[in-house]
C-alpha cells in the first residue's frame, strides 16, 4: 500500500551529515530528502579547501547531481524520485529548498548559514503545516537552535550501530575463578601440537565472536578459531607462551598486551583494532610488532604511518621539507615510542635515527591516501577514533595484497567536531568487523605509561 504524501516525513539535511556521509541522501527510505541551496554553497566552498573533508564534499555533490539527472525547475521544487539501482524502483525523493521562501514569520539573523537554514525550515513548516518536517544535523548547537526556534532536529544516526560504547566488544570475556566451572561438556582435540576444545554454544559463549579469547583467573585462555549457530571451537593458548613473546624487544606487560601482541604478529589477522586509555601501550605495542615484521621477518615490504589531527591539513603545507618531514611533527607518537623501545641503548638517539634510516617506514597524510594502494605494506592508523565511518572505510580499502592494517585508538579522547564516540569510525569498525575471520580487537586495560597518568585517567 502507499504511504499518503502526509504521512511521508522530509527530511532536512545539514552540511556535516553530507560530509560525515556523502550518500545520506539514500538512507531515509520512503521519505523526502530536502537538501537547502545554503548546505550546496557550503558544498561549493568547501569542495576546493585543501583538508581531507574536500573529497568528501566533491562526493556528495557528485550524488545530488546524479540523482536530481535532468529533473525541470519545477520537478526538482516538487521532489526528484530516488533511484537507486537500474532495476530497483525509486523509492523516496529529492528536492533543494530556496532560502528563504517567503520571509513572512520570525526569523533569527541572516548573518549565519545555520540561520538561514533554521528559517528556510520555519517557513516550509508554515506552508506545510501537516507535514513532519525534521531536519538532521551533527551539530548539537544547530539542533537546540532549531528546536528552540520551533523545528524539530535530530542527529544522523544511520552509521550508528550501537546504543552505548559499553556494548562494544572487547575482544575477550573473562571469567572469575576457572572457566571450566562453567562448562558441562567439551571435546579435546590435539592436532599438529595444538590443543582444540569443541564446546556448545551456550550461555556466556553465546556471545563469542571469532579470534576473541576467552581469559579465566586460573591462567587459562582460549582463543576462539571457529563458531557456528551451535558450537564454539576454542584453541588453547599456553598463558607463559603468551607472556614471553617478544616483537623488537618489547615484552608485554600483562595478559591484555599479550593477546593484542599475539595478534598483531599473526599473520593471519589483516585487520587489528585496538583500544584503551591513553597509556594503556596501543602505539608501542603497534610499532614493536610493525618493525619486528618488516625488519626481522620481512613479512612486510613497508610501514605506512598516519593518524588524523584537526588542522593538519592546513597546516601541512606551511611546513618545511618532504611529506615524511612535514608528517613527522603530527607523528611524533611514532618517534616517541621509538626512544621508548630503544631507551636502555647507549645511544636511544643513534639508535633512533638509525632505526628511522633502516626501518621502512612512511609518514603519510590522510589527504593523500585517496586513490592509492598499499601492497605487502603494514598500515598504521594512529588515533583513528577521529575519522568518520566514511573516512575509515576510504583508509581499509587501500590496503592491497598482502597488506595488513592495525588501527589506534581511544574513544575518550574525540577531537574531531560532529564526531561521538557512537558515531566515530573506529566504533563503525569495531561492530562492522567483529565477524571478520581474518580481523581481531582487544580492548586494553591498565594505564601502564606510569603512576602519575594511571592516577590522573583515574582522578582528572
Amino acid at each position: 500500500m502507499a504511504v499518503s504524501r502526509n504521512k511521508k516525513k522530509a527530511y532536512v539535511l545539514d552540511t556535516n551529515v553530507l560530509i560525515h556521509d556523502p550518500s545520506a541522501i539514500l538512507n531515509f527510505e520512503e521519505h523526502q530528502v530536502i537538501i537547502p541551496m545554503t548546505v550546496l554553497e557550503e558544498l561549493d566552498k568547501l569542495k576546493a579547501v585543501k583538508q581531507s573533508i574536500a573529497a568528501d564534499c566533491r562526493q556528495a555533490i557528485r550524488m545530488i547531481d546524479q540523482l536530481l539527472g535532468n529533473a525541470t525547475p519545477n520537478q526538482i521544487e516538487k521532489g526528484v524520485p530516488i533511484k537507486r539501482s537500474e532495476k530497483s524502483e525509486p523509492l523516496g525523493t529529492i528536492s533543494i529548498l530556496m532560502n528563504p521562501i517567503d520571509g513572512k514569520g520570525p526569523h533569527l539573523p541572516e548573518h549565519l548559514n545555520d540561520n538561514k537554514i533554521i528559517n528556510s525550515l520555519a517557513d516550509l513548516q508554515s506552508l506545510h503545516k501537516s507535514r513532519e518536517i525534521i531536519l538532521v544535523s551533527k551539530d548539537i548547537n544547530m539542533r537546540l537552535k532549531a528546536r528552540g526556534f520551533g523545528v524539530e532536529a535530530q542527529d544522523y544516526h544511520n552509521d550508528q550501530l550501537v546504543d552505548d560504547v559499553e556494548l562494544l566488544p572487547s575482544g575477550y570475556t573473562e571469567f572469575k575463578n576457572s572457566f571450566w566451572d562453567n562448562i558441562d561438556k567439551v571435546e579435546t582435540i590435539q592436532r599438529e601440537g595444538v590443543t582444540e576444545h569443541i564446546l556448545k554454544r551456550e550461555g556466556p559463549l553465546e556471545a563469542l565472536h571469532i579470534n576473541e579469547f576467552v581469559i579465566d583467573e586460573q591462567g587459562f585462555i582460549g582463543k576462539v578459531t571457529d563458531l557456528d549457530d551451535e558450537k564454539v571451537v576454542l584453541e588453547d593458548m599456553h598463558h607463559d607462551d603468551l607472556m614471553q613473546q617478544e616483537a623488537w624487544g618489547l615484552i608485554p606487560r600483562d595478559i591484555y598486551q599479550a593477546v593484542a601482541l599475539h595478534l598483531l604478529l599473526s599473520p593471519e589477522i589483516h585487520l587489528v583494532n585496538l583500544t584503551g586509555a591513553a597509556g594503556s601501550g596501543k602505539t608501542i605495542l603497534a610499532l614493536a610488532a610493525a618493525i619486528e615484521m618488516t625488519v626481522a621477518s620481512k613479512l612486510y615490504k613497508r610501514i605506512i604511518a598516519t593518524r588524523s589531527v584537526q588542522g593538519l591539513d592546513e597546516d601541512i603545507g606551511f611546513l618545511p621539507g618532504t611529506e615524511t618531514e612535514k608528517m613527522e611533527p603530527w607523528l611524533g607518537a611514532i618517534t616517541d615510542n621509538l626512544e621508548a623501545l630503544h631507551q636502555d641503548d647507549e645511544n636511544t638517539h643513534g639508535s633512533v635515527e638509525y632505526i628511522l634510516d633502516k626501518v621502512p617506514l612512511q609518514f603519510k597524510s590522510l589527504n593523500y591516501i585517496r586513490g592509492r594502494s598499499f601492497q605487502y605494506s603494514l598500515i598504521l592508523i594512529d588515533e583513528s577514533q577521529n575519522l568518520t565511518p566514511h573516512q575509515i572505510k576510504t583508509i581499509i580499502t587501500r590496503a592491497g595484497t598482502g597488506s595488513k592494517v592495525i588501527c589506534l585508538g581511544n574513544l575518550a579522547q574525540i577531537d574531531t567536531p560532529y564526531l561521538s564516540p557512537l558515531s566515530s569510525g573506529l566504533t563503525y569498525m569495531t561492530e562492522r568487523f567483529k565477524r571478520f575471520k581474518h580481523g581481531g580487537h582487544i580492548h586494553l586495560k591498565g594505564v601502564p605509561r606510569s603512576i602519575l597518568a594511571e592516577f590522573a585517567e583515574a582522578n582528572l
